[in-house]
């Protein structure tokens, strides 16, 4: 018997169903074609259900309560940290986020810095806050 949703209907659900604020283009491979899936997913956006934040990553959005616009689940830098999870990049922490925790600094991290230990080429961004990276070597734990 023929499956009766829509390719539209079935994005929409597992977007629904799924916990992470982060979506992924790969996270909709086995429900259609590469062509498919990206038109629904801009379509998506343009009606303001997702929004874009970098080649194939997409964040869950909600109604803003200041002015009632589209505003992402959650503020950027959270939503960068998940987006390099999900893509296997390790995050450490920044220069400046270490001196602010050992005290030698007084000033606060806005966290549009993220410490990376690999190279990483993608823009992480939304409207005009983008995500810089520090490329750290050396091993910490975050």
């Amino acid at each position: 018997m023929k499956n009766s949703k829509t390719l539209t209907t079935r994005v929409t659900e597992r977007i629904a169903r799924k916990r992470a604020k982060v979506l992924i283009r790969e996270d909709f491979t086995d429900l259609g074609g590469y062509d498919q899936v990206g038109r629904i997913l801009q379509a998506l956006v343009r009606d303001g259900k997702l929004i874009k934040i970098g080649y194939g990553l997409y964040a869950k959005t909600r109604i803003s309560t200041l002015n009632g616009s589209t505003v992402p689940a959650a503020p950027l830098p959270t939503l960068a940290k998940e987006a390099l999870k999900r893509l296997g990049v390790s995050i450490t922490p920044t220069r400046a986020e270490i001196d602010y925790q050992q005290g030698r600094s007084t000033q606060v991290p806005t966290g549009r810095l993220i410490g990376i230990q690999k190279r990483f080429n993608r823009k992480i961004s939304f409207k005009e806050a983008t995500i810089n990276y520090e490329l750290n070597t050396r091993q910490v734990p975050y």
